[in-house]
């Protein structure tokens, strides 16, 4: 018995402690708030590091509007610690490593302070890598630096001023221009842009371009400037320009009169002076050669040699009546003399150009025999064109134009041998016409290509009996493209330049993942969107040209440049951007991935909110203006690059890209080894291709060393401020474009952004030319569940399902500007009208001291009176005598059974009636007139009361309507005795 109840109080205290034990168990879903608490109690941080939340992963991840709490706050939280922190290891983003100690930064990292948290076995990169991923911000190393100071650790010269400069030679011009008059040679052709002109039948541009990639294997960004220019949805995401070929005749330079420009009247004005017959064109040849930055002077032995394509044009020089001064060169005096009689600046050229038609530049050939097979086959089509033309032929084209086109331009017909003032390469606002027209030869060549036979003379010509030989096409010497001898480095890529494409890809492309960072300003075309409004980029900009003299290319400045810019320079809307990764060309064909491909992988990048931080303004090797953004391989952009890498590099170095779809390119400019340690910054080896940069503008010429150097020295002051404004960087966005900041974007080409990721795998949208529908690349849900699976949210199916228009919205929407607005105007009219009449119905029959209002629910409420028939007055007249005749209006309203029983009834109604009409204004004025009353005898009684009897229904149907009105309210006086009605009525 012992035993057993020993036995059951073991029992029973066994289950009290097993339920003790469940009763304090805290169960807990695992979270990073122990790291948090652990650096608070170690001093590494303090309470308001990160807003003092825990970090629990992405769904705690901090935005834009985290960086903006009080500084000041933070900074007297820290000095509270600073005598806790002397003696304790730093965060690693508080560490200040000095540029030749990097190399030990790993293994300080890795040691373990005794109250820090251990790393579960993953080594320090991966650690601080899953750190870093949580932390909100970026750049915390260096936070205490300035842009020069940053400037001098990034290895580039922020503060001397020694950069590409150049005078213009001329005292009085103080600004170098791109604006001329000149030739078009635009044509307008399915695979170019379908805005571009149609200028030139003559000449079939296209025929001599590389649109293939047979012979070319890269360009500068422009691409080709013949040939009917770009689509937007080029494979080789090349600038969307249309057609801009010409040839200058005379450069006109800047067109600001204080700098010694000339202004766009006073071109107008002297071309309107003078006249010209119709100038024919002769096509010379095609050449090669130009220096650009690649291995044009045999630096870089791998490195393919760049240059520019040019077609060789002249002007046919005539001689009328025996002059010994051709008509040309006649036109050329006249314009020179008209010119200087407007006041024409001295930053005009004082000759004419030498006419030539630059096609594209900074080219890059697979081989030297590959320019070779190119030169023959373009110069063989020029051969072709001299045996059409043998004495040249005026340009011109049968079709009509606008000019300029899109702002104000009528359409007008075109013609043939006009002159073309150029503002800017690509826009020309106005065509100047011959004063004759084309006499019987001249139209017969210049119509040939388009109504005549021209198989006969592509058949006729099978050689080349002209000379064109040029730089590097001639044999002197070779090169090859070694695919093999491409580096990581390609990425830090000169845009004005051709790339130097990997194993495989066999066409360039400029499609690339990058942070948007353009806005709208006044100063900038108004298609301009807006990305972000943290940085105001425009205190960058040299607008009045202090600095800056000119450009070396057509482009201005890239954030952003003026419609009406002096300088000329093409009117780009602000392209601000931060490229990081180059997808290139997305022709599958060729080597690339699709733009749909694209966008299934990065929907499936599962990256944080992205952190920039401005660094420092430089002037690059390359000499164009750039803003560097601090490299911080510990980033959400360091990781996302790094991702990137892994599922889109390619193979380089034993390394191969992975990613869940099984979609790889072979045109990325990227290696899937590649990693953000390994780029640009003195945390970095600087051997890769991760660098966060901005380019303001390509080859700003300065006006000389001070003006370089006093320019960097400004925009890095501002930089300071920037840096100070936001000491761990900022996610941009806006209100209306991703509001919790750090979007990753899908451009296109540098103008165009196509796709917007926001982070922490929160959705995607189409964001090109202000759109906001997801892409038509899917036909129909691909997981189960239909349009309510989540993973189908963005398809194409379920996107226009959810968000289909309402049938009103859609017919509003076709109504147009101008039915809707119709339709409102009709609508105000009518609202108008309405309280027109009922004003002036109140003001009529409202009662005295009643309200507007009053009156309105009166009449709304008050039984309507029956319509009045309309009867001929002279119908009216009495054709009995008054005591027999007199008949009530409201009588005549009754029914018929009242008019035909009650004759005496309606005697006294009418006498009522007529007494109400002959004194309307005294009842109006509410007198009353004293009525003399007699008694009725018996016979008469009797008869009153039967005819009453049987007119009652209609007598009160009848006294109904006559006081239904609102001022109905009348005292009726009887009818005059006139002695032979003897009755009185008592009213």
């Amino acid at each position: 018995m012992t035993t057993s109840s020993n036995l059951w109080r073991q029992l029973l205290v066994a289950t009290a402690l097993i339920f003790a034990l469940v009763g304090v168990v805290d169960c807990k879903l695992a979270d990073r708030s122990r790291i948090v608490k652990a650096r608070l109690d170690a001093g590494h941080i303090d309470r308001y590091h990160d807003n003092g939340r825990p970090i629990e992963g992405q769904g705690y991840r901090s935005r834009r509007g985290d960086d903006t709490y009080d500084v000041d706050q933070r900074a007297r939280a820290k000095a509270t610690q600073k005598k806790k922190l002397a003696k304790r290891k730093p965060a690693p983003w508080q560490m200040e490593f000095p540029p030749d100690t990097t190399g030990s930064y790993m293994e300080e990292s890795a040691r373990i302070d005794e109250g820090d948290v251990q790393m579960n076995n993953e080594t320090p990169e991966e650690f601080q890598r899953k750190l870093s991923s949580q932390l909100s911000g970026c750049c915390y190393t260096y936070q205490g630096y300035s842009a020069q100071d940053l400037c001098n650790m990034y290895g580039n010269d922020c503060e001397s001023g020694e950069t590409p400069s150049h005078d213009s030679g001329d005292g009085d011009c103080s600004q170098d221009g791109l604006s001329f008059i000149g030739v078009s040679f635009s044509v307008n052709t399915a695979n170019g842009n379908p805005y571009s002109y149609q200028l030139c039948d003559q000449f079939p541009m296209e025929n001599i371009i590389d649109r293939d990639y047979e012979y070319i294997m890269s360009m500068d960004e422009d691409g080709w400037l013949v040939g009917g220019g770009y689509k937007t949805f080029d494979y080789s995401g090349k600038m969307p320009y249309i057609d801009s070929s010409h040839t200058e005749l005379l450069r006109i330079g800047n067109m600001d009169p204080t700098t010694g420009g000339t202004s766009i009247d006073q071109v107008y004005s002297a071309m309107t002076a003078i006249s010209f017959a119709p100038f024919s064109i002769f096509p010379e040849y095609l050449k090669g050669g130009g220096g650009h930055h690649s291995g044009d002077n045999n630096d870089e032995e791998a490195a393919v040699p760049s240059g520019d394509v040019t077609l060789i044009v002249s002007v046919v020089e005539t001689y009328d009546d025996d002059n010994s001064y051709s008509s040309y060169e006649t036109f050329l005096d006249d314009l020179f003399n008209a010119m200087d009689s407007v006041g024409g600046g001295p930053c005009m050229d004082d000759h004419d150009t030498d006419p030539h038609v630059s096609m594209s530049r900074g080219v890059k050939f697979w081989s030297s025999y590959h320019q070779q097979q190119y030169m023959y086959e373009a110069n063989l089509e020029v051969a072709v064109w001299q045996a059409m033309y043998p004495n040249g032929v005026p340009i011109g084209s049968s079709g009509d134009a606008a000019f300029p086109p899109g702002r104000g331009g009528t359409r007008q017909y075109v013609g043939y041998g006009n002159l073309y003032f150029f503002f800017d390469r690509a826009n020309i606002t106005q065509a100047f016409r011959p004063y004759r027209s084309l006499t019987d030869n001249e139209k017969y060549y210049s119509t040939l290509y388009t109504t005549g036979e021209i198989s006969y003379f592509y058949s006729k010509t099978t050689s080349i009996n002209f000379d064109y030989s040029g730089s590097r096409d001639d044999g002197d010497e070779t090169y090859e493209h070694n695919a093999y001898a491409w580096n990581a480095q390609a990425a830090m890529h000169d845009m004005t330049d051709g790339w130097d494409l990997p194993p495989n890809c066999l066409q360039e492309g400029e499609t690339f993942f990058g942070i948007p960072l353009s806005r709208t300003s006044d100063s900038k075309l108004q298609s301009t969107s807006t990305f972000q409004d943290q940085f105001d980029f425009e205190y960058l900009v040299d607008r009045n040209n202090t600095y800056v003299n000119s450009f070396g290319t057509n482009h201005g400045w890239l954030i952003g440049e003026e419609l009406d810019n002096a300088v000329g320079s093409i009117v780009d809307k602000d392209t601000a951007h931060i490229p990081i990764f180059y997808t290139g060309t997305t022709n599958k064909n060729m080597g690339g991935i699709t733009l749909s491909d694209l966008i299934k992988i990065a929907k499936n990048v599962d990256f944080g909110t992205l952190y920039v931080k401005p660094a420092f303004v430089f002037v690059d090797d390359d000499g164009h203006a750039k803003l560097q953004f601090e490299a911080d391989p510990q980033s959400a952009m360091a990781y996302l690059y790094d991702t990137l890498c892994k599922e889109l590099g390619i193979s380089w170095n034993y390394h191969s890209p992975t990613n869940n779809l099984g979609i790889y390119t072979n045109c990325a400019m990227h290696a899937a080894g590649d990693r953000a340690t390994y780029g640009c910054g003195p945390e970095n080896s600087n051997t890769g291709g991760f660098c966060p940069q901005m380019v303001l503008a390509y080859s700003p010429r300065f006006t000389d060393e001070d003006s370089a150097a006093a320019y960097l020295s400004r925009c890095n002051s501002y930089v300071d401020y920037w840096r100070s404004l936001y000491p761990s960087g900022v996610a941009v966005g806006t209100s209306s474009f991703c509001p919790s900041g750090g979007c990753l974007a899908l451009f296109l080409n540098r103008i165009d952004v196509y796709e917007v990721f926001k982070p922490d795998l929160g959705g995607a949208w189409v964001e090109y030319n202000g759109a906001s529908m997801p892409p038509t690349f899917s036909p129909a849900p691909t997981w189960k569940g239909g349009c309510d699976e989540p993973h189908n949210v963005f398809l194409d199916k379920c996107v226009r399902k959810r968000y289909k228009p309402k049938p009103s919205a859609v017919a509003w929407d076709a109504l147009g500007s101008v039915g809707q607005i119709s339709v409102m105007l009709v609508v105000f009219m009518a609202v108008t009208l309405s309280i027109s009449i009922f004003l002036a119905r109140a003001r009529k029959k409202r009662r005295r001291g009643e309200s507007y209002l009053g009156f309105f629910f009166r009449d709304l409420t008050r039984k309507k009176r029956g319509r009045r028939k309309k009867k001929n007055s002279a119908l009216e007249e009495s054709m009995l005598p008054d005591n027999a005749s007199r008949r009530s209006k409201s009588s005549r309203r009754g029914g018929s059974r009242s008019r035909a029983s009650s004759r005496s009834s309606k005697r006294r109604s009418r006498s009522v009636g007529a007494g109400s009409k002959s004194g309307r204004d005294r009842s109006r004025s509410r007198s009353l007139r004293p009525v003399p009353v007699q008694p009725l005898d018996r016979s008469q009684r009797s008869r009153s009361r039967e005819r009453e009897k049987l007119s009652s229904g209609a007598s009160v149907g009848s006294t109904a309507s006559r006081r239904s009105g609102v001022f109905d309210i009348a005292v009726t006086s009887p009818q005059p005795d006139d002695g032979s009605n003897k009755r009185q009525q008592l009213v």
